[in-house]
């Protein structure tokens, strides 16, 4: 069959032929309709002799049933969450705890964008805690995570302040609720809770701005730099920050199925909606994955098969 494999080259992918899957008994075989690319998967691309497979989410058919019982029937259309990769294949075979049904209001390329970008969004609103009446400032917004995370924000009553550089593309988010902020000067106040995803000289420029006793929840480092911290920089008027390695794989009773269909019943509801800046074939994944290496791409990007 036919699959996304690493060229360790600036084309990042080609399509390639790999072997067929082999089930394990408790695992689905999905023919694959459409994928998303996220930010980890080109993260991992990028690895020396990488062997990684793109495709952690995606969406399709099941032909085969897992032999142990459990999950949807052959011939359900499902959406998946494989944290291992390799969705991007005309076949996968995935876990069928990480499989919900894709109801018929769900469009395949909203069921492709779900999974991996909803999941972070969904716990790290969870892992904040109330944010009734709180300032929420969120970083590396422009993303599948960053506009999850606004709406789900803005429903929860909090204020959202999405950061973005200028020429990153914002307008989806002040549709969703958000306050604007291409600079930290321009805050009308402190933080009680900061998702931050970007890293280096930012969260050093964070510091001064949050309110004593804040959370922040520290999900990623697009920047490629290493935060830096001073003690004393927290004085006066900072003070008892917490900061928190957040994984959203390791947060207390982690269930995929549970949150996955929690995210599908979102979107038929109108509560959540999946903001897709792209959909191609996927003979176009390494403009994808140039696209995204450029920060220069709205939402979630869906290649189908």
């Amino acid at each position: 069959m036919r699959s996304l494999v690493a060229t360790h080259s600036s084309s990042f992918v080609t399509i390639a032929l790999v072997p067929e899957p082999t089930p394990a008994p408790d695992e689905v075989l999905v023919e694959v309709e459409a994928f998303s690319l996220n930010r980890p998967d080109l993260l991992y691309l990028q690895m020396p002799h990488s062997t990684f497979r793109p495709g952690i989410d995606f969406t399709g058919r099941v032909v085969k049933a897992a032999a142990d019982g459990s999950g949807p029937p052959v011939g359900a259309f499902v959406l998946a969450h494989s944290p291992s990769g390799g969705g991007a294949a005309e076949r996968v075979a995935v876990s069928s705890r990480q499989v919900v049904v894709r109801p018929e209001s769900l469009s395949v390329y909203q069921a492709a964008a779900l999974p991996l970008a909803g999941l972070v969004a969904l716990r790290l609103v969870r892992e904040a805690g109330p944010l009734e009446g709180k300032n929420v400032l969120v970083t590396g917004v422009t993303g599948g995570v960053g506009h999850y995370v606004v709406e789900l924000a803005v429903s929860s009553g909090a204020r959202v302040f999405a950061f973005a550089s200028p020429e990153e593309p914002t307008d989806r988010l002040r549709e969703l609720g958000a306050v604007l902020l291409s600079s930290l000067d321009a805050a009308p106040g402190l933080f009680d809770v900061v998702m931050e995803s970007v890293g280096g000289e930012l969260f050093s420029e964070i510091v001064p701005r949050l309110a004593p006793n804040s959370l922040v929840l520290w999900f990623g480092e697009a920047s490629g730099k290493p935060i830096a911290l001073d003690f004393f920089h927290f004085f006066p008027g900072h003070e008892a920050m917490t900061l928190r390695h957040f994984v959203y794989t390791h947060v207390p009773n982690a269930d995929d199925r549970r949150d996955l269909e929690e995210l599908v019943r979102l979107v038929i509801e109108g509560r959540l909606h999946p903001e897709i800046g792209r959909v191609s074939d996927w003979s176009e994944a390494s403009d994808v994955f140039a696209q995204m290496q450029s920060r220069n791409l709205r939402g979630k990007a869906v290649l189908t098969v």
